[in-house]
């Protein structure tokens, strides 16, 4: 095991386990936790955390630890007796940060499944210095957003050469329901337009310059992209920003990296109507009203059945190119909202407590703070990283 602390009661803590995601979360743990793994459960309610660890089995060595985003001691309670915290409460904006203040402090390490670009900013200024003395390793955006895109820009920029400018394109499709805390974490970003673009400029006051290299994540346009077959819409989500800040820390990504990130769509119409569509709930999140007529469709917690999540998948595509090749690689998997952003959360907490890893600290990335180790983690477990061609 890596920085092992033995002072900790537990290897990982996982909170928020009685919603579904933190369900998913936990039935992948008991299920593939190695043997010693000293582990526990954390929610508000020591009846349902009771009724989850009956669901794994009953098992005895799993911990209940009953914690409220609403009590900050009960969450620094948490922190103090773990080694890595990983947590599905979210809307993180509304309810995550007094636990990542809480990990910071106590030199715990820290896994979440954000995509909210506002949180992660808001706590890189408050918490990162902090997290650096204790030596946390503060890691958001553990599942969905944004493994699949920051390990697979991470991998295909290692089929590359060494020392060129690089450029690196994803292409994302997948057909899945949104998670009911990815929803909220959407309406609540686009209601935040002003505050989302004041944390982003406060943080680059904040970080280091990159010196002696350039990376960028421009927006690009929606144009056909004949190297995957389909339409390209650009995709504005964290995903692009997690990918930049990888390719600043870590040299392999070259002296000059440029990241795009899309939506690939086959057919025009529907590529046009989703644009429609992301517009229309751009607009309606605008309106009290409206948002809270929204957030009453799919809310936090909710799911859909084991039988629609078999039917769901995802694909991201990767064109990569450098000193005079190219490169196209996919990462691939089942269904994207829940089961393996479940998969994901969970072997990036193992792979915090268990695996030989860099030495990091701070408010950093998977690519970063977990990288190769992680990737093999998540191979294992089913999930696809492959070069489909080189020339």
């Amino acid at each position: 095991m890596s920085r092992l602390k033995t002072d900790r009661a537990y290897d990982i803590v996982l909170f928020g386990a009685t919603g579904f995601v933190g369900t998913l979360t936990a039935e992948y743990l008991a299920a593939h936790a190695p043997e010693g793994l000293r582990w526990a459960i954390a929610g508000r309610s020591a009846r349902r955390l009771e009724q989850v660890r009956e669901r794994l089995g009953g098992a005895s060595e799993i911990g209940i630890l009953q914690a409220d985003v609403a009590d900050p001691g009960s969450l620094r309670d948490i922190a103090r007796n773990a080694r890595v915290v990983a947590t599905t409460v979210g809307p993180y904006l509304n309810y995550g940060e007094e636990l990542v203040a809480a990990c910071a402090d106590a030199g715990t390490d820290y896994a979440d499944l954000t995509g909210e670009p506002e949180f992660v900013d808001l706590t890189y200024v408050r918490h990162d210095a902090r997290a650096r003395e204790t030596g946390a390793r503060l890691v958001h955006a553990c599942g969905f957003d944004s493994i699949p895109h920051d390990l697979g820009a991470y991998f295909t920029v290692r089929q590359l050469p060494e020392g060129v400018p690089l450029t690196v394109d994803g292409y994302v499709r997948s057909q899945a329901m949104f998670s009911g805390g990815t929803f909220a974490s959407a309406l609540n970003q686009f209601a935040r337009g002003p505050q989302m673009l004041a944390a982003a400029r406060d943080r680059r006051r904040h970080e280091p310059r990159v010196v002696g290299r350039r990376v960028q994540a421009p927006l690009g346009a929606p144009r056909f992209a004949k190297e995957v077959g389909a339409w390209a819409l650009p995709l504005p989500t964290i995903d692009s920003q997690i990918v930049q800040r990888s390719a600043r820390v870590l040299e392999r990504y070259g002296p000059d990296f440029r990241y795009r990130h899309y939506a690939a769509v086959e057919q025009l119409p529907f590529a046009a109507g989703g644009v429609a569509a992301v517009s229309a709930l751009f607009a309606a999140a605008q309106l009290p009203p409206a948002r809270r007529w929204l957030s009453g469709r799919l809310k936090p917690g909710d799911g859909p059945s084991a039988e629609k999540r078999a039917k769901s998948w995802f694909s991201v595509r990767f064109v990569g190119e450098g000193g005079g090749q190219r490169v196209y690689t996919e990462v691939a998997g089942g269904d994207p909202g829940y089961d393996e952003t479940a998969k994901m959360l969970a072997e990036s907490a193992l792979s915090l407590a268990l695996d030989d890893l860099p030495h990091t600290s701070g408010q950093v990335t998977t690519a970063v703070a977990m990288g190769d180790a992680l990737i093999d983690r998540l191979r294992a477990a089913g999930i696809t990283f492959r070069v489909a061609a080189k020339r």
